[in-house]
Protein backbone atom coordinates (compact mmCIF):
# COMPACT_ATOMS: atom_id res chain seq x y z
CA UNK A 1 0.00 0.00 0.00
CA UNK A 2 1.32 3.42 -0.91
CA UNK A 3 0.21 6.61 0.74
CA UNK A 4 -1.59 9.09 -1.48
CA UNK A 5 -1.24 12.90 -1.40
CA UNK A 6 -3.50 14.59 1.18
CA UNK A 7 -4.12 11.23 2.89
CA UNK A 8 -3.31 11.17 6.60
CA UNK A 9 -1.86 7.99 8.02
CA UNK A 10 -2.01 7.26 11.78
CA UNK A 11 0.20 4.60 13.38
CA UNK A 12 0.77 3.61 17.02
CA UNK A 13 3.42 1.58 18.83
CA UNK A 14 3.84 0.48 22.43
CA UNK A 15 1.61 0.35 25.46
CA UNK A 16 1.00 2.40 28.56
CA UNK A 17 3.33 5.29 29.29
CA UNK A 18 5.65 4.54 26.39
CA UNK A 19 2.99 4.35 23.67
CA UNK A 20 3.92 6.63 20.79
CA UNK A 21 1.77 7.68 17.85
CA UNK A 22 2.54 9.28 14.52
CA UNK A 23 0.42 11.11 12.05
CA UNK A 24 1.88 11.45 8.55
CA UNK A 25 0.67 13.37 5.54
CA UNK A 26 2.06 13.86 2.06
CA UNK A 27 2.01 17.54 1.13
CA UNK A 28 2.76 17.51 -2.57
CA UNK A 29 5.95 15.44 -2.81
CA UNK A 30 6.96 16.34 0.77
CA UNK A 31 6.12 14.43 3.94
CA UNK A 32 5.08 15.94 7.28
CA UNK A 33 5.23 13.63 10.32
CA UNK A 34 4.01 14.30 13.85
CA UNK A 35 5.24 12.18 16.80
CA UNK A 36 3.12 12.48 19.93
CA UNK A 37 1.63 10.85 23.00
CA UNK A 38 -1.21 11.89 25.32
CA UNK A 39 0.65 15.13 26.15
CA UNK A 40 1.31 16.25 22.59
CA UNK A 41 3.30 19.44 22.03
CA UNK A 42 6.14 20.81 19.92
CA UNK A 43 9.43 19.67 21.45
CA UNK A 44 11.71 19.42 18.42
CA UNK A 45 11.44 19.94 14.68
CA UNK A 46 13.68 18.30 12.09
CA UNK A 47 13.75 19.11 8.40
CA UNK A 48 15.54 16.81 5.97
CA UNK A 49 16.26 17.28 2.30
CA UNK A 50 17.60 14.75 -0.19
CA UNK A 51 20.47 15.70 -2.50
CA UNK A 52 19.70 13.67 -5.62
CA UNK A 53 23.11 14.40 -7.16
CA UNK A 54 25.12 13.28 -4.11
CA UNK A 55 22.52 10.66 -3.04
CA UNK A 56 22.49 11.78 0.59
CA UNK A 57 20.14 13.25 3.16
CA UNK A 58 20.87 16.39 5.15
CA UNK A 59 18.98 17.17 8.39
CA UNK A 60 18.58 20.30 10.51
CA UNK A 61 17.01 20.17 13.97
CA UNK A 62 15.57 22.83 16.26
CA UNK A 63 14.84 21.82 19.84
CA UNK A 64 12.82 23.83 22.34
CA UNK A 65 14.48 24.73 25.60
CA UNK A 66 14.44 21.79 28.01
CA UNK A 67 13.07 19.28 25.51
CA UNK A 68 14.69 15.98 24.55
CA UNK A 69 12.79 14.94 21.41
CA UNK A 70 15.63 15.97 19.08
CA UNK A 71 16.93 12.40 18.71
CA UNK A 72 13.49 11.10 17.70
CA UNK A 73 12.98 13.95 15.22
CA UNK A 74 16.47 13.65 13.73
CA UNK A 75 16.39 9.87 13.35
CA UNK A 76 12.96 9.89 11.74
CA UNK A 77 13.72 12.73 9.32
CA UNK A 78 17.05 11.22 8.27
CA UNK A 79 15.78 7.68 7.70
CA UNK A 80 12.59 8.72 5.92
CA UNK A 81 14.49 11.15 3.71
CA UNK A 82 17.09 8.53 2.74
CA UNK A 83 14.49 5.88 2.00
CA UNK A 84 11.93 8.02 0.20
CA UNK A 85 14.21 10.69 -1.32
CA UNK A 86 11.64 13.30 -0.29
CA UNK A 87 11.80 16.46 1.78
CA UNK A 88 10.68 15.57 5.31
CA UNK A 89 9.48 17.66 8.25
CA UNK A 90 9.18 15.89 11.60
CA UNK A 91 7.59 17.51 14.64
CA UNK A 92 8.10 15.54 17.84
CA UNK A 93 6.33 16.23 21.12
CA UNK A 94 6.35 13.31 23.55
CA UNK A 95 6.08 14.12 27.25
CA UNK A 96 6.16 11.88 30.32
CA UNK A 97 6.20 13.20 33.87
CA UNK A 98 9.01 11.70 35.96
CA UNK A 99 10.31 9.69 33.02
CA UNK A 100 12.74 6.87 33.76
CA UNK A 101 15.78 6.07 31.61
CA UNK A 102 14.26 2.75 30.50
CA UNK A 103 11.11 4.61 29.40
CA UNK A 104 13.21 7.04 27.34
CA UNK A 105 14.82 4.12 25.54
CA UNK A 106 11.45 2.43 24.95
CA UNK A 107 10.08 5.65 23.43
CA UNK A 108 13.09 5.87 21.10
CA UNK A 109 12.63 2.19 20.17
CA UNK A 110 8.88 2.58 19.59
CA UNK A 111 9.52 5.68 17.48
CA UNK A 112 12.02 3.74 15.36
CA UNK A 113 9.50 0.97 14.78
CA UNK A 114 6.92 3.53 13.67
CA UNK A 115 9.37 5.10 11.22
CA UNK A 116 10.16 1.70 9.71
CA UNK A 117 6.45 0.94 9.30
CA UNK A 118 5.81 4.36 7.76
CA UNK A 119 8.75 4.06 5.35
CA UNK A 120 7.18 0.89 3.92
CA UNK A 121 4.08 2.89 2.98
CA UNK A 122 5.82 5.82 1.26
CA UNK A 123 7.21 5.30 -2.22
CA UNK A 124 10.30 7.24 -3.33
CA UNK A 125 9.90 10.34 -5.46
Amino acid sequence: MNMKPAETLELHEGVGRTRVSISARLTGDDLVVLFYNKKAHIGAVAVADFDHKEKRASVSVITRLGHKEDIVAYNAAHLLCKQTRRAICVIAGIHLDKIKEIEKQQIVDNSGKLVARLAEKISPV
